[in-house]
């Protein structure tokens, strides 16, 4: 018998014994080591996605972890692998997957949110989506590969180029893995945040970063810039706000990228659309590549996803951890560790399950 976090109703989550699902065909058992509690997570603790989630659910799919066992038919994993998991299932049927777009599949099964997730201590998928993480980067860290891979696709969405001007609306972990991987791909980087602790992050990692209160952030890009506004923004604050600055920093033919997901419908001034021709992107997800290329910049340093880890906690804190993260502006990513829980001392070890 091993434990779970559950999301059991709105605002209400639990740790309880959760069974053990031995690897069918095609699956594979794993011991999650490290899993990130995302936005998401968030708005599943909150109830705003009870229309979509079946309660009593176990959580997350940002993680890192080993192999325990592998099912029948599965080739090139044994016990001991150190892997993280693109938790997208989909069903190959649909005009999207037909299209080539299996990310964004019409009945795409995102486990974690549409089925069972990795906050757990040992948790059966296919193999098909498993990630190979390199034995020299530390589990805790390869956590984060997950939300650096939806950077590494919302800036491929957004073509940014080496020597562009990229303004980021919002500096929460994806707003700043955004930044980052835009920085590695050699454009210019922005920051707008409203939190001081948040921008001096942002600072810290050699980033510039604006206060919208007391900035006029337009104005500010457009010194930057020799008046020719940004050529992207990104919006990942997932306010009206966010999405009116996004709009006023960029040049002619700027491109916005919408990251965060808005709730509501927002107003958008679709005059300097057409008086700039500018274009708006979605960006949703990501494939393969990007999680391999997001690997890649955790392992070698180039993005040093460990600034942003605040904190991390026993699988029993879970539900503690969730409301500590409301505050947003002086948490970044908390990470909950499920190698251990403090009710019974079982320990495995995070680098090498006793398997």
């Amino acid at each position: 018998m091993t434990l779970a976090v559950r999301y059991v109703s709105a605002r209400t989550l639990d740790t309880a014994p959760a069974l053990s699902v031995p690897p069918g065909p095609g699956e594979v058992e794993l011991a999650p080591a490290f899993v990130g509690i995302c936005g998401t997570d968030l708005h599943i603790f909150h109830g705003d996605m009870d229309a979509r989630v079946a309660a009593p659910a176990v959580l997350g799919h940002e993680m890192s972890g080993r192999v325990v066992r592998v099912g029948e038919g599965v080739e090139g994993w044994q016990p001991g692998d150190a892997v993280t998991v693109m938790p997208l299932r989909w069903d190959d049927t649909c005009p999207a997957c037909h299209a080539g777009h299996q990310h964004i599949c019409q009945h795409l099964d995102f486990i974690g949110i549409d089925s069972p997730g990795a906050m757990q201590q040992r948790w059966t998928v296919p193999a098909a989506t498993l990630i190979r993480l390199p034995d020299t980067l530390p589990l805790d860290r390869a956590a984060l590969v997950e939300p650096t891979a939806v950077a590494v696709h919302d800036v491929g969405r957004a073509a940014v180029r080496e020597g562009e001007k990229v303004v980021v609306v919002g500096g929460g972990p994806v707003g700043i893995l955004i930044a980052l991987v835009a920085r590695a791909t050699g454009a210019e980087v922005r920051v707008v945040e409203l939190s001081a602790h948040r921008r001096l992050l942002a600072e810290e990692l050699g980033l510039t970063a604006w206060n919208p209160v007391d900035d006029d952030v337009p104005e500010l890009v457009r010194q930057w810039t020799g008046e020719a506004g940004a050529d992207v923004a990104f919006e990942v604050s997932g306010a009206a706000g966010g999405v009116e600055t996004a709009v006023d920093v960029l040049g002619v033919r700027g491109r916005l990228c919408l990251v965060a997901i808005h709730p509501r419908p927002r107003e958008v001034n679709l005059h300097r659309f057409f008086w700039r021709e500018l274009t708006l992107v979605g960006a949703r997800l990501y494939d393969r590549s990007d999680f391999e290329k997001a690997v890649t910049l955790v392992a070698d340093g180039t993005i040093p996803v460990e600034r942003l880890i605040s904190e991390v906690v026993p699988l029993t804190q879970a539900p503690a951890a969730f409301e500590a993260l409301e505050g947003g502006g002086d948490v970044m990513k908390i990470l909950v560790d499920c190698s251990t829980d403090t009710d019974t001392g079982n320990t495995d070890d995070a680098q090498g399950v006793a398997v």
